[in-house]
């Protein structure tokens, strides 16, 4: 072996191994991928020794799972289903490997938001009035559909979402991010193609009534048993709201603002960042979540609406935007993100 051989091996050896997951087979799978670009160009070659692992959308890995062993540590940039909620961590965690991000508990927490919406409301923090509707109330239970049995029961479904939520309503698919599958009722003749789109996502469909001149505001939270926080940010979509499209495809006029800070006074920043600690405790987060919060824009009434466990780590991206607006760079969030996972393991 050459010297230069030897000094390689050495800088290798002294480098932590990293594997970074993403793709997987939900629904954000390109979102991950934009997420893993990032991720893979901020980590600081002098420290790690990066390997990045693909999930198909079939569900196919790059490398037989027992190899991951081998690393250091798996950072896990999968975004949505089979990824996000639990699965994967789980995985990780029977393989004894330590991992970046929420455990099993907290991810499936956070995938689930008829879940975390439960939750939260038993502990009392506000969130908006919703109803959780499964596959087979609206589809029927078998292929022996009768149709004026289903047309019947959809009338009294649509008339129990104006009588208990009120129109507009959002429609969203309860195991999934990005907004995918979401969409905005204002009437009740949206509703059945709403519920369609939706179940086409998942077996299990949220009704949200939708917060009244709502803003969007987002605090990112980082740390295993002390919790820290960012600033409050703001997200202004100019599109109807803040779909997959505003926050991934749109450019130009339609393109969200994101503004960081967002303009509140200094108690209700304050109030939103100790929220989200609650928030983040109640759902057993460690490692790092995004809090997303809707504040009634006249009223003034905050409502927590739900937790992404592995947020995007795009360059458009809140999560990692808010911590470089408080300090952070996106390197050293990167290198504390890891360092969260060793110490836990």
């Amino acid at each position: 072996m050459t010297a230069i051989e030897n000094i390689e091996t050495a800088d290798r050896k002294s480098r932590l191994k990293v594997a970074v997951l993403y793709g997987g087979q939900s629904g954000e799978h390109d979102v991950s991928l934009m997420s893993a670009a990032s991720v893979m160009e901020e980590l600081d070659e002098s420290k790690y020794d990066v390997t990045p692992v693909f999930i198909s959308r079939e569900g196919q890995w790059a490398m037989p799972l027992d190899s991951l062993r081998q690393f250091d540590v798996v950072f896990p940039v999968l975004h949505g289903p089979m990824g996000e909620d639990g699965t994967v961590q789980g995985l990780l965690r029977l393989l004894g490997v330590p991992f970046v991000g929420a455990g099993v508990v907290g991810s499936a927490v956070g995938m689930d938001k008829a879940v975390f919406k439960d939750i939260m409301r038993a502990h009392g923090l506000p969130v908006a009035k919703s109803l959780v509707v499964c596959r087979h109330q609206w589809q029927g239970a078998d292929s022996a559909k009768d149709a004026e049995v289903l047309t019947a029961r959809r009338k009294l479904l649509a008339k129990r979402v104006e009588t208990e939520l009120g129109w507009p309503v959002f429609v969203k698919p309860a195991n999934m991010g990005s907004s995918v599958g979401i969409s905005k009722c204002k009437t009740a003749q949206d509703f059945p193609a709403a519920m369609d789109e939706a179940l086409r996502w998942d077996r299990k469909v949220l009704l949200e009534a939708a917060v009244p001149h709502a803003r969007e505001l987002e605090v990112s939270v980082l740390g295993n048993d002390e919790l820290s926080t960012s600033i409050v940010g703001e997200v202004r979509p100019r599109r109807e709201f803040y779909d997959y499209a505003a926050k991934y495809l749109v450019k130009g006029e339609e393109e969200s603002e994101l503004i960081i800070p967002a303009a509140l006074p200094d108690e209700v920043s304050a109030k939103l960042r100790a929220m989200a600690v609650e928030v983040a405790t109640l759902a057993d987060i460690q490692g790092m979540t995004r809090v997303d919060f809707l504040m009634d824009g006249r009223s003034g009434a905050t409502y927590v609406n739900e937790i992404n466990t592995i947020p995007g780590f795009t360059s458009i991206s809140m999560y990692p935007k808010l911590w470089i607006q408080t300090g952070l760079t996106y390197a050293k969030l990167l290198d504390r993100l890891i360092e969260l996972a060793r110490e836990r393991q």
